[in-house]
C-alpha cells in the first residue's frame, strides 16, 4: 500500500498558471511562488466583487478520536467530488502548523486520492505566511520590552503585559521562561512565555481580516497590556502596528494550489480549532465564491469546536452564511464513543475493535445526533459523510447511514475519495447539491448585546450541554475588567479539548450535567473576539516521546521521506 506522500508524487501537477485560468483568476492576478503554487492577488476582488456568490458549504465533524477522522480528505474530496459531476467548485483549507506536523498528527495535506500538492510544500514552509506571523508577532514582543527599557513613553506596567512570543514548533519548554536576564542592557526580568503561531491573535487577525485597510486596524487595535491608570496599551501606541502590517502585506493574499486531479485549492492561514478560532481565512472564502458554484470550507475539529466558531465569529465578521453543512463520521470514532474501546495516537487498533459491534455504533452515535441538533440550531441542513475504513463491515456501514438520518440529517453517504478521489465523492456532491437546495435560515446562537458571562453559558449549555459553568477567579476579573472596557459585545472563542463536549477529554459520547471550568479569559481586541480557556487547555503544545519527527529524513536523491 502506497503511502500518501508517494501518491502524492505520482500525480502529474499542472502548471498553477493553467488550473488558474479555468476558474478565471487572470495571469495578472497571480503572485507565482514557482511553477506550482501562487498567491492570488486581493486586487481580483475589485473586478469579481460583485459577481454573483456561490454556494458555501462547510463540513466538519464528529469530536474526533486521535487517530483523526479524515475531515480533511472530506473537504478536499467532497471539492473533487462537485468537479466530477460538473459543478465548478473549490476547497478552501488552513494551512498546518509545524508543530502537529512534526509530533503527533504528521501531514495535513490530506491522504490517498485526495490530497493537495505538492504535500512536502503544503506541509512546511509553503509561500512563508506562517513564518510572516511569527515575525509580525515577535516584532511587537521585542518592542514591548525595548520600550520599557529604554523611557516607557506608554507607561505600560511590565506586570500587566499578556502579549507572548511566539514558534511553530511544538515546544513545552517554552509555556513559561524568564526573559530580561543578565543585567541592565538586555531588559527588565519578568515571567511569560511562548504561544504556539497558530495560537497567536495575528494569525487570528490574518484569518479575519477583510482587506489590507482592515489588516492594519486590526493589528492596531491588539492589546499587549495596561498603563499605570489600567488603561489599555495597543500595538498602535507602542507604535508597532505598521511595521507589522508591512511584514504581514503579502501573507494576506490568499495562497493558490492544486489537487492530485487538477482542480484548484485556496490554503489560507491556521489558527488551531482548540485554541483559535479553526477556520481558513475570510479574503480566501470571498475570492473562491465570487469564482466558484460551490465553495467547500473546513472547521477545525468537531461541530462543538470549529464550526461554532465558523458561525459565531467568522461568519459574524464576515457576513457570509453557510448554505448547509456537512458532518464527517467514522464507523471507528464512534465505537469510541460508546465508551466501550480506547485508541492511542500511534498505536494500532485494538483487535476487538476491528470486529463487527452494532451495540457500540448505536451507542456511539449519540456524538453524531448532537452535532447534528447544534447545526439545526444555527438553522442550517447537514449531511453526514460517513468515511469508509478497511476495518468497517457492510452492516455498520448501513447502520450507520439510517442512524444519521434517523437522527435528523438530510442525508448520509459513504464517502470514498481517499481510495477513488473524485469519482468516491460524487455521491457526497450529489446529496450536498440537494442539501443546499433546501431552504435555510442561519442564526447566531447569541445576539451581541449579551453579556460575556451570558455568551460563555450559551455556548457551554447549548452547544456542550453543560448544566453549571464554574469561573476561577482570575477568570471572574478578567471578565469584569472587559466588561468595564466596554467590550463585552465581542464575540467568545472558546479554548477546549476537541475530543469530548466536555473539558475533560475522558468523557466521550454525549455527555450531560456536567461542570465546565473556566480558567482565564483573555482579550484579542485586533482579531475581535475574547476568549475562555476551559479545563488543562494550553496554548504550547507539547513533542510526544515518539513524534512524527523522528520519522521524517532527506533520500540518496535529497527528497523528504517519512513526511506522512
Amino acid at each position: 500500500m502506497l503511502s500518501d506522500l508517494e501518491i502524492a508524487r505520482q500525480a502529474k501537477l499542472q502548471e498553477i498558471r493553467s488550473i488558474a485560468a479555468r476558474y478565471g483568476i487572470q495571469e495578472d492576478e497571480l503572485i507565482p511562488y514557482g511553477r506550482h503554487i501562487a498567491k492570488v492577488d486581493l486586487k481580483i476582488l475589485d473586478r469579481i466583487g460583485k459577481s454573483r456568490r456561490g454556494k458555501y458549504i462547510g463540513v466538519t465533524a464528529i469530536n474526533p478520536t486521535p487517530l483523526g477522522e479524515g475531515k480533511t480528505v472530506t473537504t478536499i474530496g467532497l471539492g473533487l467530488g462537485l468537479n466530477r459531476i460538473g459543478k465548478k467548485a473549490v476547497s478552501t483549507i488552513r494551512q498546518p502548523s509545524m508543530g502537529p506536523v512534526f509530533g503527533i498528527k504528521g501531514g495535513a495535506a490530506g491522504g490517498g486520492r485526495s490530497q493537495v500538492v505538492p504535500m512536502e510544500a503544503f506541509n512546511l514552509h509553503l509561500t512563508g505566511d506562517t513564518h510572516a506571523v511569527g515575525v509580525a508577532n515577535n516584532l511587537l514582543a521585542a518592542w514591548i520590552d525595548t520600550s520599557i527599557l529604554k523611557g516607557n513613553s506608554t507607561r505600560l506596567v511590565p506586570a500587566s503585559i499578556t502579549w507572548k512570543r511566539c514558534l511553530d514548533i511544538n515546544d513545552r519548554a517554552l509555556r513559561r521562561i524568564v526573559v530580561g536576564l543578565g543585567g541592565s542592557e538586555n531588559g527588565i526580568p519578568r515571567e511569560t512565555g511562548f504561544n504556539i503561531t497558530s495560537a497567536s491573535e495575528v494569525m487570528a487577525v490574518l484569518g479575519l481580516a477583510r482587506d489590507l485597510r482592515d489588516l492594519r486596524e486590526r493589528l492596531g487595535r491588539i492589546v499587549v497590556g495596561l498603563d499605570a491608570d489600567g488603561g489599555p496599551v495597543t500595538a498602535e501606541d507602542l507604535g508597532a502596528a505598521g511595521a507589522m502590517a508591512a511584514v504581514l502585506r503579502d501573507a494576506l493574499h490568499p495562497n493558490f494550489l492544486q489537487t492530485i486531479e487538477g482542480t484548484g485549492c485556496f490554503v489560507h492561514s491556521g489558527p488551531f480549532a482548540n485554541i483559535a478560532h479553526g477556520n481558513s481565512s475570510i479574503v480566501a472564502d470571498q475570492v473562491a465564491l465570487h469564482l466558484c458554484d460551490y465553495v467547500v470550507t473546513e472547521s477545525g475539529f468537531g461541530a462543538d469546536m470549529g464550526a461554532e466558531k465558523l458561525f459565531n465569529i467568522k461568519c459574524r465578521i464576515s457576513g457570509l452564511r453557510p448554505d448547509a453543512m456537512v458532518v464527517v463520521a467514522s464507523v471507528r470514532a464512534l465505537k469510541v464513543h460508546s465508551g466501550r474501546y480506547k485508541v492511542k495516537p500511534g498505536v494500532p487498533l485494538p483487535e476487538d475493535m476491528k470486529r463487527e459491534d452494532l451495540k457500540a455504533l448505536e451507542q456511539g452515535v449519540v456524538n453524531l445526533r448532537r452535532h447534528i441538533e447544534n447545526i439545526k440550531k444555527h438553522g442550517l441542513p447537514s449531511v453526514v459523510a460517513v468515511n469508509r475504513f478497511p476495518s468497517d463491515t457492510d452492516n455498520e456501514i448501513e447502520a450507520l447511514l439510517s442512524l444519521a438520518r434517523s437522527a435528523g440529517a438530510s442525508d448520509a453517504v459513504v464517502s470514498q475519495v481517499h481510495a477513488q478521489g473524485g469519482e468516491g465523492g460524487s455521491a457526497l456532491a450529489a446529496a450536498v447539491v440537494k442539501a443546499c437546495e433546501q431552504p435555510s435560515r442561519f442564526e447566531f446562537l447569541y445576539r451581541d448585546e449579551a453579556t460575556i458571562q451570558q455568551k460563555i453559558e450559551t455556548i457551554a449549555k447549548e452547544i456542550y450541554r453543560a448544566s453549571r459553568v464554574a469561573y476561577l477567579p482570575e477568570a471572574s476579573k478578567a471578565i469584569k475588567r472587559f466588561e468595564a472596557m466596554k467590550l463585552g459585545h465581542l464575540p467568545v472563542c472558546m479554548a477546549k479539548t476537541q475530543y469530548s463536549f466536555s473539558d475533560d477529554p475522558q468523557k466521550v459520547g454525549a455527555p450531560e450535567g456536567f461542570e465546565i471550568t473556566v480558567r482565564e479569559v483573555h482579550l484579542s481586541a485586533g482579531a475581535g473576539f475574547l476568549y475562555a480557556l476551559l479545563g488543562d487547555m494550553m496554548t504550547m503544545p507539547g513533542l510526544g516521546s515518539k513524534p512524527a519527527l523522528l520519522n521524517i529524513d532527506l533520500n540518496e536523491h535529497g527528497e523528504i521521506e517519512g513526511l506522512f
